[in-house]
């Protein structure tokens, strides 16, 4: 069984930064874990991938140079540090885990999610 648990979420200033984390319980390290958030009337899009335990990361064009991602398995946490927020990364994020593909990059791809955590980020 998989549980993914996401906090940080908040309300920030355009420029400022935030972290995100996603608690994660899994049975194996062979996942890949992502970040995809999903802003009101839009489809959920997709940010940065890393596998679980083999490191590597895959960032979205939209993100890179802006967002990190990291996870630590001996802490059971996945990482979301994010940079010069502006208004339009108001949404909510969510974490995810799938077992599929090599740094899945489409949400049908991720078998399991957490919540979700609202970031909003005001003008």
């Amino acid at each position: 069984q998989v549980q993914l648990v996401e906090s940080g979420g908040g309300l920030v200033q355009a420029g400022d930064s935030l972290r995100l984390s996603c608690g994660v319980s899994v049975r194996h390290g062979n996942y890949f874990m992502g970040w995809f958030r999903q802003a009101p009337g839009k489809e959920r899009e997709f940010l940065a991938a890393t596998h679980w335990i083999g490191g590597g990361i895959y960032y979205a064009d939209s993100v890179v140079g802006r967002f990190i991602i990291w996870g630590d398995a001996a802490k059971n946490t996945l990482w979301l540090h994010m940079n010069r927020l502006s208004p339009e990364d108001t949404a909510v994020y969510y974490c995810a885990a799938s077992l599929s593909g090599d740094y899945p990059r489409s949400p049908s791809e991720y078998a399991y999610w957490g919540q979700g955590t609202q970031v909003t980020v005001s003008s």
